[in-house]
C-alpha cells in the first residue's frame, strides 16, 4: 500500500505548479517524512537582496505537504509555528527535512528544519496537520 501512495505523491509534486515556480525538489519521501530541496532564484530576494521569509515558509510547507499526506488520506495544515535563525548565503542549496512526531487519527505533529549546504540551521517550524476521513484524490 505505501509505495503506490508514495508514487502517486511524487507524480502530483512533479505536476505541481507551484513547486516549479519556487525551484522546489523533492529529494526524500517516506510515511511521515519528506525532503525538499530549493536553490533560492533571484526574484526570490526581499528588500535587503536576501531570501525571502516567504520562501522559505513554501519549502518548509512542501515538505510538511508531502509528510503529512504520505498516509494516504488528506492531510491539511492546521497550525504551523516558524522560527528564522538565520539568512541563507546567495546560491545555497536549501534543504528542509520534515519529521512526524506523532499521529493520531485526526491530528499529526511535525518537526521541519531548513538547513544550508553547511548545515547552519536556517529556519525550523513546528507544524500540526488536520487529518481529514478520505483517500487522496488523485490514488489510481
Amino acid at each position: 500500500m505505501d509505495e503506490p501512495v508514495l508514487s502517486a505523491i511524487r507524480r502530483e509534486v512533479e505536476k505541481e505548479s507551484f513547486s516549479k515556480k519556487m525551484g522546489l525538489r523533492l529529494v526524500e519521501l517516506g510515511l511521515g517524512y519528506a525532503v525538499v530541496e530549493m536553490i533560492p532564484q533571484e526574484n526570490n530576494a526581499n528588500i535587503f537582496g536576501m531570501t525571502h521569509g516567504g520562501a522559505i515558509f513554501s519549502l518548509i510547507d512542501e515538505a510538511f505537504q508531502v509528510s503529512c499526506n504520505a498516509h494516504g488520506t488528506v492531510a491539511v495544515a492546521l497550525s504551523m509555528a516558524i522560527t528564522y535563525y538565520a539568512p541563507p548565503g546567495k546560491n545555497s542549496t536549501l534543504r528542509a527535512e520534515s519529521v512526524e512526531l506523532h499521529r493520531s487519527r485526526k491530528t499529526a505533529t511535525y518537526d521541519i528544519k531548513v538547513r544550508d549546504e553547511q548545515n547552519t540551521l536556517i529556519a525550523s517550524c513546528m507544524a500540526v496537520a488536520f487529518r481529514k476521513n478520505e483517500k487522496l484524490p488523485f490514488l489510481e
